[in-house]
């Protein structure tokens, strides 16, 4: 991608023709200054205002060209529906809206450094490409690019003959607007980390306005980058936790996971029943169980086990969980333990087409386990032994695990029982409400239910 950025635009375009019948440039397009002999500005010329519509023009066909965007001027913040899909919950959603409008603030005074996190098809890459668009639909030089074509940008310079390593390298550190795209998907070899890493660091002292995307968490990435992109006085992070809008489903799940079946269930959708008027005991625990759920999702620690009677909001609860780690690009398993059990006794099928050890491993070296509905399983010795190993591997290696049950504590297997009642690693959290499919009726001083 060879450009002229570091040439004058008043003599890049001064040989443009100009229209014949103009009464200051005659024809020629461009007009010398009329200063005297010493002045810096004596010899030079400008380009006359009967050819600047034409100017501008071929400046914006350039600065497409330079920036890599012909093929994405239709993402705009006008076709960025910043409502996601239908079926987000209100995090979601709320997320979405807050990113366009940061991008549309940036896009409009181009301050200090946008960094836009979330999964895959979350809406990130639209928003930087819509400032992009902007920005150079407002005359600013412009550079778009994923991370890992910057570096084979980079890399085709040494064949070259139109433009040195060197050249490439100073437009790319010095452009008026740098966005990069993808952050973190590079294959980080000691040439491409240094080489970014000088990119980041020449532009971070120089506070040159800069566009960020990944996927991944800043801890997965070169400590002097991560280091500048928390810096706060510089660097507004946006965090987008709607899920992959062109593929809703996240067919990205473990071979084992139904999480796609809950795909609805978020925390914005879901209900803490205060119309309903509970006793306070069953309202606080709602809330209480609700609260724990999100500051999990946020960051996912230890165990979290969910206790309740059917119908709850236990599971809604659980698969939030996992789809909020989902929309940021991760992988949570869901699984109902009977199912579990149903699908590792399938695996000793001459049929199978999935090994025994494989899935038993997938579940139990899963970045986030969420097991649903523990205690309902077949009570048989080889249940339990299954059941217990996964657990107690995950117990030792202190791996994030949710766990919903009806059951109760004394119901529940000794060998795990002992284990969730482990306040170093577990909290337990009651939901003493009744189930949301009962319709309640109240009478002073008691309360009956129909079905």
């Amino acid at each position: 991608m060879e450009t002229s950025s570091n040439i004058d635009p008043e003599v890049q375009f001064a040989n443009m023709p100009g229209d014949p019948d103009c009464p200051i440039c005659h024809g020629v397009g461009f007009v010398r200054l009329d200063v005297p002999m010493g002045d810096p500005n004596f010899g030079k010329v400008r380009i006359c205002s009967c050819r600047q519509q034409d100017v501008v023009r071929a400046e914006s066909r350039r600065l497409y060209q330079l920036s890599n965007l012909s093929a994405l001027q239709h993402m705009t913040f006008d076709s960025f529906k910043p409502q996601g899909r239908v079926g987000l919950g209100d995090d979601q959603v709320r997320s979405l809206q807050n990113a366009y409008s940061q991008s549309v603030q940036f896009a409009q005074d181009r301050k200090g450094w946008l960094l836009l996190m979330g999964g895959y098809g979350c809406g990130k890459t639209h928003l930087a490409v819509s400032i992009a668009n902007h920005a150079i639909g407002m005359g600013v030089e412009t550079i778009f690019l994923t991370v890992p074509d910057l570096l084979d940008w980079l890399r085709g310079s040494f064949q070259s003959v139109d433009s040195s390593f060197e050249a490439r390298f100073d437009e790319i550190r010095n452009i008026d607007l740098l966005i990069l795209d993808d952050l973190g998907t590079e294959n980080a070899t000691p040439w491409v980390r240094e080489k970014i890493f000088q990119i980041i660091n020449h532009r971070y002292i120089n506070r040159l306005p800069t566009v960020v995307t990944t996927n991944i968490d800043l801890s997965k990435i070169d400590e002097r980058i991560s280091s500048r992109l928390q810096d706060s006085e510089l660097v507004l992070k946006v965090k987008i936790t709607a899920p992959d809008y062109r593929n809703p489903m996240q067919e990205s799940h473990p071979l084992l996971s139904t999480l796609h079946l809950h795909n609805e269930c978020t925390f914005g959708n879901f209900r803490l029943r205060e119309s309903e008027k509970l006793p306070p005991e069953e309202q606080k625990s709602l809330e209480k169980a609700f609260e724990a759920c999100r500051s999990f999702a946020e960051n996912p620690s230890g165990w979290l086990i969910l206790l309740g009677t059917y119908g709850c909001g236990k599971t809604h609860l659980a698969a939030a969980i996992g789809n909020y780690r989902l929309g940021l690009g991760e992988t949570p398993m869901f699984v109902v333990v009977p199912e579990l059990l149903d699908h590792l006794r399938a695996t000793f099928s001459p049929n199978s087409t999935t090994s025994y050890d494989f899935l038993f491993n997938q579940v139990r070296n899963a970045s986030l386990l969420i097991l649903d509905d523990l205690g309902t399983e077949s009570a048989t010795p080889w249940a339990r032994e299954k059941l217990y190993q996964v657990i107690n591997h995950r117990y030792a290696a202190k791996l994030p695990t949710v766990i919903t049950t009806s059951a109760k504590f004394d119901e529940i297997d000794a060998r795990i029982r002992s284990r969730m009642l482990d306040t170093r690693l577990c909290r337990s959290f009651a939901i003493l409400a009744p189930s949301f499919r009962s319709v309640e009726v109240r009478t002073p001083g008691e309360r009956r239910r129909r079905k």
